[in-house]
């Protein structure tokens, strides 16, 4: 028989698991940068940027992780609501996760934390989880191929334009998809199915509601990572936008090298380069230092989100 020890011992291990789970993946993460770079590199190669613009960089990128709460809000009100403290905090969990895993296995944390937190069946947050990523793909895409129509007259900007209204067009036909998919699938898989469609938006006011925080999501977060490569001494612009660009795509693909350690930084180089950074070797030594620094950068904002949301925690 337990003793009332340790029923209020097991008690507040339940009520603060998040928040235990939190800190360690904190703890976990700052030894890893440290083993992997080393803090004084990264302070060093900081200071050259300077305190304010790496400051205001942290600032906006930890913004975009309200957003994304915001858009994940949206998608469960029901079990969110009154909660979205907690619900900030699963989603930088989430994050970190995502981050410092290979091979997306940080994904999975998502349907655990919100069955474990909200009551949402996993089926229900796994399809939501898919349905995000394939906006956030999306969104990126459309992004980045609008240097590609750059000069292609209104041929490119009517396919760039398809392109863009794609989603929209799924959602509308998703009734239609889901009957097709009843008819042949078994019987048993219709509350298989039933499951997922909870995940998806209930209506098309609410998929562009998610449709237009992923669009601002990305927008801000390539914006200021582009911001962060000029100050860099990327050149030109456009390079500076690929970079940030290139380095968000691989984070959103299914393959990732653990904390995206040079697969990230490779694909900001590569990015720049294709939209216009020459190929001279100073040039590709700074870009290799410039691609690390940021993605440093998004690193530690991922743990400044996650030490944010502890501090914001409600009272248990």
């Amino acid at each position: 028989m337990n003793t009332n020890g340790e029923r209020r011992r097991q008690s507040w291990l339940a009520r603060n698991r998040l928040a235990l789970f939190s800190a360690a993946a904190i703890a976990t993460y700052g030894i890893f940068v440290g083993w992997v770079w080393g803090w004084p590199f990264l302070l060093l190669q900081w200071a050259e940027i300077g305190i304010g613009p790496v400051i205001s960089a942290l600032a906006l990128l930890v913004a975009t992780y309200f957003i994304r709460c915001y858009r994940i809000h949206d998608y469960f009100p029901g079990e969110t609501r009154g909660r979205f403290l907690t619900l900030f905090r699963v989603t930088q969990v989430h994050n970190l996760l995502n981050i410092m895993l290979p091979f997306r296995a940080g994904e999975t944390s998502f349907p655990l934390l919100m069955r474990s937190e909200f009551g949402v069946a996993l089926v229900r947050g796994t399809s939501a989880l898919l349905v995000m990523r394939l906006l956030d793909l999306h969104a990126l895409l459309t992004v980045a191929s609008v240097g590609l129509v750059t000069g292609h007259g209104a041929a490119g900007w009517l396919l760039w334009l398809f392109v863009v209204l794609s989603p929209l067009a799924f959602f509308v036909l998703k009734e239609q998809a889901l009957k097709v998919m009843r008819r042949f699938a078994p019987e048993r898989a219709g509350p298989l199915l039933d499951e997922v469609e909870t995940g998806l938006p209930t209506d098309i006011h609410a998929f562009l509601r998610a449709w237009a925080m992923t669009m601002l999501n990305w927008a801000v977060k390539v914006v200021v990572l582009a911001w962060v490569l000029a100050i860099m001494g990327v050149a030109p612009l456009a390079a500076s936008f690929g970079g940030a660009l290139g380095g968000e795509l691989s984070s959103v693909l299914p393959v990732h090298a653990p904390a995206g350690v040079g697969t990230y930084a490779a694909a900001i180089v590569a990015g720049a380069v294709s939209f216009g950074a020459a190929t001279n070797q100073a040039t590709l030594e700074m870009l290799g230092r410039a691609s690390i620094n940021a993605h440093l950068l998004v690193i530690v904002s991922a743990v400044a989100g996650t030490l944010l949301s502890l501090l914001l925690r409600p009272k248990a």
